[in-house]
């Protein structure tokens, strides 16, 4: 199974400093929608890994959460895509669960639930802490410079093997060449 794992927050839509905390306040990055589509009709299946402390912190509930993705799997389908699947971490940091970003326990699930070996999956995040879960996991890791990207650039420590992208769209279109030039 080709498989990538995406962030949500500052790789598909634009992230905030103060949480996107309703659907309105979900605004997709211009062009990640459509990336997501050529990864699928490349026969990717895209699965998104997020932290959502949002929840534990008691900014919004998991009705509101699922709304909000409604809205991303329907803008998604608007562009030709679909996100396979949604794996989100509810908790706070102080919590010290094992899902949440940078620990790797929601990739773990994923290559669980999945039934695929994440060694050279590519994941796509904007800070380190993405990053740091996927390369933890066998990932592959891709930094995109949206988001938080900039400054997770700026501040170094990046898992070995971390490339540095633009954008989502930029990364794909280094999978899909790499992914011509060895069908060719």
């Amino acid at each position: 199974m080709k498989l990538i794992i995406l962030d949500r927050d500052g790789v598909i839509n634009h992230d905030s400093d103060v949480f996107i905390k309703s659907p309105d306040e979900w605004m997709p990055i211009k062009g990640s929608l459509e990336a997501i589509a050529r990864l699928n009709q490349a026969g990717y299946h895209v699965i998104v890994a997020t932290n959502q402390s949002g929840i534990a912190r008691g900014l919004f509930d998991m009705t509101t959460l699922n709304a909000i993705h409604q809205k991303m799997h329907t803008a998604a389908q608007q562009a030709g895509a679909t996100i396979d699947a949604i794996f989100f971490c509810p908790h706070a940091a102080d919590d010290h669960c094992e899902c949440r970003k940078p620990k790797s326990g929601m990739f773990h699930e994923i290559a669980k639930r999945t039934d695929t070996k994440l060694q050279g999956v590519p994941t796509v995040g904007d800070s380190l802490r993405d990053l740091q879960a996927g390369a933890a996991a066998g990932c592959t890791p891709y930094l995109v410079l949206t988001g938080k990207g900039e400054k997770t650039l700026a501040k170094g420590g990046l898992p070995p093997n971390t490339t540095v992208y633009a954008d989502l769209s930029a990364v794909v279109d280094v999978l899909l060449d790499a992914t011509s030039q060895t069908t060719s």
